[in-house]
């Protein structure tokens, strides 16, 4: 019999009790990565402050006892009483959830924290918090701190004392120190190099804004890690960090700002010898990597003003069809950022813009500014254009050798795609295909998984660097063919992700240097050519042990260098056997390791700023070789990658 359902059994949600219920929900993850996110709401808070012409410098420091805090130079949080809540605007800011000021756009004309629960969940998720407000020429302090109702129910962000009174100041702005909640979070420790990233990634959307990190936990010569962000040339220096590995087919970048029906836009744009298309876009500081309607309005303004400049040179004739945008951004590294108010997001994570007036704004101001340009640039203008010509000759080929991949992609002829050991499972959300290399450690994994839902590819060698090929190569290449087959999505701008056949693909190579050439290799691929594998979690990395000790009835498996002395130590005189590859373990050993889902070991690859994922690449992948050598030198660790996620 079902139960009954009544009134009684409404839970009713008060204050900040329903972010600690559905973290999730706000944050989206418990995971470092939303330890981050209450980090960056206080930081966007600040953020908004100085970009509305409210001071010019942001401190974030990073503390040993694991907490963090975050000052500006702004105007400061309103102290007085709230006229609706009757209590200080601090403490409506911290306790309710769709409370603050970008509601009102005489102060905030742009704001990356629409939707008013930044600074309330950040104090709902952590075990205290401390704001200080310099404003009047008086310090204002409040505390808060998560406690114990006495019925084991933990109510986060609940008032210690009101806002006070503590001393004076001449200066103005907010300071806010908080201690996340380490029964809410997978872990409680802020990653510096993430923080570090994001941190001058907005130094560089904002001309002219400090922004300084420091570090506690890190020490550095008689102090501890202090780093300093501050770009008086804004996005044309981020278009030349980024481009900084590439030769540029002309310097500097183009460069031009606007204004129409209240939106602010900035685009920085460079051309490089590279033949992949890197765009970056922002709307009020926030990142949109799946892009919106201020990505539409440049990109066909973009190829609407260079088809009229390619027939005004006479370089496209009147029988002459235009060219794609496609062909006009080959090689292309751009930074696009828009400001405006009201912003609407599809989705709640802020990635992709859906209001239709950026598309119109940005079509406008692009096709004014851009026009005026060639026409005082037609030097800069050529280059750009016979770069599209040769793009469009290419893209006819690879047009061929797609179909040539389509054909081979068949259903007929799947099972026959290369040395490809399908599974039988025909649901794709449960299937994984793990990427091999060679034919020895193909047949173990093939002895060894299971059939039902494990599919095994061998790579007959190296596949092709894609970094440094056009699309017409890398489909030539036969390796790489292979894999787009047995994946079934597509690829470049046909790349489907509702047609992947497998909803994990698994880079599974030799914890050597070979072994981690073929997997940036591989990542390089995924990252150029089918990066939507990438960001929507499908791509993971195989962790094969390094080591087996034992001793009488005890085996384990162990995956570094430090974990074997470690073992060494508590094991005694043991015998220790280390695997230099896959094909040294037999199939029943690199089932219990590699391959059992209740045992395994694998990395989820995800990219969470996208513009330093760029420089990796280009910098891993490219022909800097200095820059390569001296990140590999720094960073090499063929085993582990610290900011990955470990995932079943």
């Amino acid at each position: 019999m079902a139960k009954e359902y009544k009134a009684e059994n409404i839970r009713v949600l008060e204050g900040l009790d329903a972010v600690r219920l559905r973290p999730g929900m706000y944050i989206g993850t418990t995971s470092v990565k939303g330890l981050h996110h209450i980090l960056w709401e206080i930081v966007d808070n600040s953020m908004d402050e100085i970009a509305n012409g409210y001071g010019d410098t942001i401190r974030v420091k990073l503390y040993e006892d694991g907490s963090a805090s975050v000052e500006d130079n702004g105007r400061g949080i309103p102290v007085d009483i709230h006229p609706v809540q009757k209590v200080s605007g601090v403490e409506v800011v911290f306790t309710q959830l769709h409370a603050g000021g970008k509601f009102d756009s005489s102060n905030y004309a742009h704001s990356g924290g629409l939707h008013g629960v930044g600074a309330s969940v950040t104090n709902a998720l952590s075990r205290s918090l401390h704001v200080e407000v310099y404003k009047n020429k008086k310090i204002y302090a409040m505390d808060f701190e998560s406690v114990d109702d006495g019925k084991g129910n933990i109510k986060g962000g609940v008032v210690k004392n009101h806002l006070k009174e503590i001393g004076k100041t001449d200066k103005t702005g907010t300071f806010v120190r908080f201690y996340p909640d380490d029964r809410i979070f997978e872990t409680v420790k802020f990653n510096t190099d993430t923080i570090s990233k994001r941190l001058k990634e907005l130094a560089f959307l904002n001309k002219g804004v400090h922004i300084i990190l420091e570090d506690e936990r890190v020490p550095m010569g008689n102090g501890h890690l202090v780093r300093e962000y501050c770009y008086e040339g804004g996005i044309v220096d981020f278009v030349k960090y980024l481009n900084e590995t590439k030769n540029p087919a002309f310097d500097p970048p183009v460069y031009f700002e606007g204004e129409k029906d209240g939106i602010d836009l900035e685009v920085a744009f460079q051309y490089t010898d590279a033949y992949t298309e890197n765009f970056f876009s922002y709307v009020n500081n926030i990142p949109t990597s799946e892009g919106g309607t201020h990505e539409t309005g440049f990109k066909g303004a973009l190829t609407k003003v260079l088809n009229d400049a390619a027939r005004n040179m006479g370089l496209l004739k009147e029988k002459d069809e235009n060219l794609l945008g496609d062909d006009y951004r080959e090689g292309i590294t751009v930074v696009l950022s828009i400001k405006m108010n009201n912003v609407q997001f599809e989705g709640q994570t802020k990635t992709k813009l859906g209001n239709s007036e950026a598309k119109v704004a940005c079509d406008a101001i692009t096709t004014e500014q851009l026009t005026a340009f060639f026409k005082k640039n037609k030097g800069v203008a050529e280059i750009i254009l016979k770069k599209a010509l040769l793009a469009a000759k290419v893209r006819e080929a690879a047009r061929r050798e797609k179909e040539l991949v389509r054909q081979k992609n068949s259903i007929d002829s799947f099972n026959t795609i290369g040395k490809l050991k399908n599974c039988t499972g025909k649901k794709p959300e449960l299937n994984e295909l793990f990427i091999v290399e060679g034919n020895s450690a193909g047949g173990t994994c093939t002895q060894a998984r299971n059939r039902a839902y494990q599919a095994i590819l061998p790579l007959r060698g190296k596949p092709l660097n894609a970094e440094k090929k056009r699309i017409d190569q890398v489909l030539a290449n036969e390796e790489i063919r292979t894999i787009i087959s047995a994946l079934g999505a597509g690829i470049g701008d046909s790349f489907n992700v509702d047609n992947l056949k497998y909803h994990k693909v698994v880079i599974l190579s030799d914890a050597d240097q070979d072994g981690m050439h073929i997997r940036c290799i591989l990542l390089t691929f995924f990252y150029r050519y089918m990066r939507e594998l990438i960001t929507q979690g499908h791509v993971y990395i195989g962790m094969p042990p390094l080591y087996r000790i034992s001793k009488k009835d005890k085996t384990e498996y162990l995956y570094t260098d430090e974990e074997l002395e470690k073992k060494k130590k508590e094991y005694g005189k043991a015998e220790i056997q280390r695997y230099k590859g896959l094909g040294e373990m037999n199939a029943e050993q690199l089932w219990q390791t590699t391959l059992d889902p209740e045992r395994r070991e694998m990395i989820q690859v995800t990219i969470e700023e996208a513009a330093e994922a760029e420089l990796l690449v280009s910098t891993l992948m490219g022909d800097a070789v200095d820059l390569r050598k001296a990140y590999i030198v720094e960073h090499a660790n063929f085993n582990k990658q610290d900011n990955f996620t470990a995932t079943n």
